[in-house]
Parts: structure tokens; C-alpha cells; sequence
């Protein structure tokens, strides 16, 4: 059974920092794209905020480029989201997401709300 376990959302005011981070466990991680999504109060759809690919290779939404950094380390399983600079429009319930490249099912998080307020 694959289980995506996110930690480390909370409260920062505007400017601050947070670290996300997603183990997985029951599935070959190191095979997968590892991706963030978000959902934002009052929308229906999640968005892609970054994701990196099995060979380490990232991409990220326009809105965060530059402030988010999105890693991984197989070692670990683990995929990880660096957050600065946070802004009050990055409030959101942030998923981890599993990719297959080669088709398949994805996985999902549970959610960890990140709430962005002075």
C-alpha cells in the first residue's frame, strides 16, 4: 500500500519560510516524478506549484518561481519543498504528488495547510 506522509505546513507572516516534506513509502520513489500542488481557499482545482523528475530535473509555476526550490532524495524517499518569501496569495492546502512517466496511477498526500498571515 503506497502512503504519501506530508509535514511541516503551519502559520509564518509574509516573508517567511517554510519547509515541506513528503515521505513515501510502500512504492519505488525513485521511479516516480515527485510534484507539489495546491489548492487554494474557495477553488475547485489543485495547481501545479513544482515538480522534479527521476533524474533531478525541476520546473515550477510562474508564480513561485524563483522563491520555492523543489528536491528530492531517493535515499530517503522523500521530496521536499523549500518555501521563502512566502506571500499571503501562497495560502493553500499543499499535496504531494507521484507521478508515474510511463503511465499509471498517480498518489496523493493527504494535505498540509500552510497559512501565510501576519
Amino acid at each position: 500500500q503506497v502512503q504519501l506522509v506530508e509535514s511541516g505546513g503551519g502559520l509564518v507572516q509574509p516573508g517567511g519560510s517554510l519547509r515541506l516534506s513528503c515521505a513515501a513509502s510502500g512504492t519505488s520513489f525513485s521511479t516516480y516524478y515527485a510534484g507539489w500542488y495546491r489548492q487554494a481557499p474557495g477553488k475547485h482545482q489543485r495547481e501545479l506549484v513544482a515538480v522534479v523528475t527521476r533524474g533531478g530535473t525541476t520546473n515550477y509555476a510562474a508564480s513561485v518561481e524563483g522563491r520555492f526550490t523543489i528536491s528530492r532524495d531517493n535515499a530517503k524517499n522523500t521530496v521536499y519543498l523549500q518555501m521563502d518569501s512566502l506571500r499571503p496569495e501562497d495560502t493553500s492546502v499543499y499535496y504531494c504528488n507521484l507521478h508515474p512517466p510511463l503511465g499509471g496511477f498517480d498518489y496523493w498526500g493527504q494535505g498540509t495547510q500552510v497559512t501565510v498571515s501576519s
